[in-house]
């Protein structure tokens, strides 16, 4: 299904989601920390985190269910570790100032380790943890979410998509980059194969019932998202441990909401009050040479001999840096058509100009 797609200046979307959010009453630095994530999604070829969510975002702070300005606030810390309440604040305010709180203590005393409560949504995690090896430490990053994913034997719900994010920096500016969600696939992909009237792989989802299905509308009416490895012979049991293993650094250390008690995905009736997890590593605590062990590690890996020809092998970050790269030549991100517009539709319903442009039209 070929879409047109439109070329946009990072500049331009920028100055697009800040004019949106301080529209609806948002402090603008903490609009601009929102844009800076988003762009980040979408210069990386996650364009489910970019500016596609923007509408999440202004529907939640105009409703009142997110804080349009204030602080987090430090309740409780030791030299490696602190409690931060997020004071209900657009999720990368709440993100930025737990990742910098872990990075200094980390150059301080080896290890940050900072757990929030009282966070809401907050982009791709990868953008915490890249924080932290920018300045040559090893990032973590974890969050839970709204429950959208049915544990093994079960029909139900409990478990949010509940993403773990590690970047750990090589020689040269290289690096490794995971950032995975801890469910077979996104919600987005399976509610685009519904949309495009496609089927989903088997594995990807559930119905009501418990039961696999192939259909993704059976899945969305009633069923859910399975959890990394799909069935239990296929080892969905430990996708499931994962899921569980991020909740208990997320909503059991922070206090925050957790598993069936976090509302409902694109619910906007109360407050998320997510628990998030920002960790940083200073490698210069541990053995020499981390950065050279990176890059060979990194290098056996990329020069394998692929089993297809023409599909070389990755490190985690590859795919990512790939659509940086395609971005640069471009000069641009290219967006979907449909996307640019329903933004343009929601920014005229709040009185902002200029509009984003939709005549770079690319074949």
């Amino acid at each position: 299904m070929s879409m047109s797609r439109c070329l946009l200046f990072p500049s331009e979307v920028q100055m697009f989601i800040e004019g949106c959010m301080c529209a609806v009453g948002t402090r603008p630095t903490h609009a601009r920390s929102l844009a800076d994530v988003l762009l980040e999604g979408d210069l990386r070829g996650h364009y489910s985190h970019g500016l596609n969510r923007l509408d999440l975002y202004v529907k939640e702070t105009r409703a009142g269910i997110c804080a349009r300005d204030g602080d987090p606030l430090l309740e409780k810390e030791s030299l490696a570790t602190a409690l931060v309440d997020g004071k209900n604040l657009l999720g990368p305010v709440v993100g930025n100032y737990c990742m910098n709180l872990a990075i200094k203590k980390a150059q301080e005393v080896g290890i940050g380790w900072v757990v929030t409560h009282g966070s809401n949504h907050f982009g791709i995690a990868a953008y915490y943890s890249i924080q932290a090896m920018k300045k040559n430490m090893i990032g973590m990053c974890f969050t839970n979410t709204s429950p959208l994913v049915v544990p093994t034997r079960a029909k139900e719900c409990t478990v949010g998509t509940n993403p773990i994010s590690l970047a750990a920096p090589a020689k040269n500016g290289d690096s490794f980059v995971l950032d995975m969600a801890t469910s077979a696939v996104a919600l987005g992909k399976v509610e685009l194969h519904a949309r495009n009237g496609m089927s989903i792989p088997e594995g990807w989802g559930c119905d009501a019932e418990g039961r696999f299905v192939t259909d993704p509308r059976a899945m969305l009416s009633g069923g859910g998202l399975v959890p990394l490895g799909g069935s239990e012979t296929t080892g969905g049991y430990k996708g499931y441990g994962l899921g569980l293993m991020v909740e208990v650094l997320c909503g059991m250390l922070s206090g925050s909401q957790y598993s069936k008690n976090i509302r409902t995905w694109r619910m906007t009736d109360r407050k998320a009050d997510l628990g998030q997890c920002f960790v940083a590593i200073n490698p210069e605590n541990f053995a020499p040479g981390f950065s050279d062990r990176m890059a060979d590690l990194l290098s056996i890996h990329r020069n394998l001999e692929p089993a297809v020809p023409e599909m070389p092998v990755l490190a985690p970050g590859d795919p990512e840096r790939k659509h940086i790269q395609i971005c640069r030549e471009l000069g641009g991100i290219p967006y979907h058509l449909s996307v640019v517009n329903h933004m343009n539709e929601l920014a005229s319903t709040l009185g902002v100009s200029p509009l984003l442009p939709t005549h770079r039209l690319q074949p």
